[in-house]
This record gives C-alpha cells, sequence and structure tokens, in this order.
C-alpha cells in the first residue's frame, strides 16, 4: 500500500463516498469499507453474497479504532488485543448497544482484530479508522491472495491497493472473549 497524502487523502474520499476497498492483510486481500457507513456495507455484503446475520470483522491499527464499537476495556484487556492481533487472533468482544446490526449481525459482540500486518494497520492509522475486514472473494470460495486477482473478482466495483499479503496459510483464528473459546481455529 505505497503512496503519500495524496494516495490516502483519495482512499478516504473513497471510503466517504460508500466505496469498496481491497487491501492486503496477514492472509490473504481483504475487502472493506467505512464501518459507519451502512449502505457501503450492505453493498459489501451483497457483493460477496455474505449474509448479514454473520457480522463482519473490524480490523484497526490501534485500539481506540475499535473503542467506538466495544464495551469498555481495562488497560491489560487492551493489551490482550494488541499482543494477539499479533498472532493474527480475532476475538468476539461484547459490542456497545450502540454499535450498527450492520456489523455484529445476530450477535451482540462483534469481531475485532489490531493487525499486525504492517500495511493494513498503517491504512488504518493513515485513515484514523478501523477498517471492515472480510476476505476478497465471493462466500465461499477461495480468497484473493494478489491485486491481479482482486481485479478480475471484482473489476472497477472495487477500488483494489497494491501491497503484499502476510505470510500466513490460514485466515485468523476467532475466539470468545470471555472464555478464549475457539470458533475458527
Amino acid at each position: 500500500m505505497n503512496g503519500g497524502a495524496g494516495l490516502r487523502g483519495a482512499i478516504a474520499a473513497h471510503l466517504r463516498r460508500g466505496g469498496l476497498i481491497a487491501y492486503p492483510t496477514e492472509y490473504c486481500y481483504g475487502l472493506g469499507c467505512d464501518p459507519h457507513n451502512r449502505r457501503a456495507v450492505l453493498r459489501l455484503l451483497k457483493l460477496k453474497g455474505r449474509p448479514q446475520s454473520k457480522g463482519l470483522i473490524l480490523i484497526a491499527g490501534q485500539f481506540a479504532q475499535l473503542a467506538p464499537y466495544l464495551l469498555p476495556l481495562a488497560a491489560e484487556q487492551q493489551d490482550i488485543l494488541r499482543r494477539d492481533g499479533a498472532r493474527a487472533i480475532t476475538y468476539l468482544v461484547p459490542a456497545k448497544a450502540s454499535c450498527p446490526r450492520w456489523l455484529r449481525g445476530a450477535h451482540e459482540t462483534l469481531a475485532v482484530r489490531i493487525t499486525a500486518h504492517a500495511g493494513a494497520a498503517a491504512l488504518c492509522n493513515a485513515l484514523g479508522m478501523a477498517l471492515v475486514s472480510t476476505s476478497a472473494n465471493h462466500n465461499g470460495r477461495q480468497p484473493a491472495r494478489t491485486y491481479a486477482q482482486c481485479r478480475r473478482l471484482f473489476g472497477d466495483r472495487v477500488r483494489v491497493l497494491h501491497g503484499q499479503v502476510g505470510k500466513r496459510k490460514k485466515p485468523s483464528a476467532i475466539r470468545t472473549w470471555m472464555s478464549g473459546k475457539i470458533v475458527r481455529g
């Protein structure tokens, strides 16, 4: 995700207009949008063929970008999110009542990860916000791992950012916050 302030400004404007982006993450390209933009989230779900009831993951470069969506967490709990984010662990954390249903689906929790992928974290930090992050694919299919694969899948419907995906061989693990139970390994 190379580029300076001009590119970041263009991406931010694209997201504000309800645009969708694809960007490298730990395992594959992520398909994302502004989590505050209901119209964009619903477009993303339709493009993927994913039911809203499943909910989505938000990634962030730092905890402050996730805090508006979650019930308060102590500093030690925030440290767990940072530490385990480096291991690509996503947690299902209790969400605030104000957290939109279009993000959490049928759940009272929200899936969140503080990403250790340098490019994805830099993108969130440059934009000053968390991003929706679901695999860049059509529901049930293999996720895109390259810029070219994303372009073939989505064409002009998604702005694809250049960069390298991480070395992980599988998607992030998903665990419940309170018990640590593995939901996806």
